[in-house]
């Protein structure tokens, strides 16, 4: 079996574009819902338990820097290797490696923690990578926050080259 092409998954798993970059489609809401006097304060509703989606990113994307209010655990299906950069809540730079070479410390998951901001984009060399990302509790568009370049690089300025590399 020869390798697939980004197309192909695209097409199989009927991803459209994504707001902050790439490819997705969700692919299951848990019916079970968690009341927001259950959830941490900075939630302002119910939210479901998880949720998850497919995610693809081809060489020429990348997935721009965000937050989450939730946990978000990346999981690497196919393809090329994927990093994932993750600021913390002290500033500092995570890199997480996904893929299957394990011997080039790649990882099939990774968390990132809910209120860092991260982003993703391909391993240098890369054509796609296919992934999962998960999140609990479950995403809601009110819980998401797109990085404006400017204030990203003004409260982490030795991360500048790279936000500016991965803001829109």
């Amino acid at each position: 079996m020869s390798k697939r092409t980004a197309a192909y998954w695209i097409n199989k798993l009927q991803l459209a574009t994504h707001i902050e970059g790439g490819a997705f489609r969700e692919i299951y809401r848990s019916p079970v819902m968690a009341p927001v006097a259950a959830l941490p304060s900075a939630f302002t509703g119910d939210r479901n338990f998880c949720t998850s989606i497919y995610f693809l990113l081809q060489q020429h994307q990348f997935s721009a820097f965000h937050k989450i209010k939730s946990d978000e655990v990346w999981h690497f299906y196919y393809g090329d290797a994927l990093i994932v950069y993750e600021i913390d809540q002290q500033g500092r730079m995570i890199e997480h490696r996904l893929g299957c070479d394990a011997d080039n410390d790649e990882t099939f998951q990774c968390v990132i923690t809910a209120g860092n901001w991260f982003a993703a984009r391909l391993a240098p060399g890369g054509e796609y990578a296919l992934v999962g990302c998960t999140v609990s509790p479950g995403f809601d568009f009110v819980d998401f926050e797109l990085a404006r370049q400017d204030e990203l690089t003004a409260a982490y300025p030795a991360h500048a080259p790279l936000i500016k590399e991965l803001t829109i």
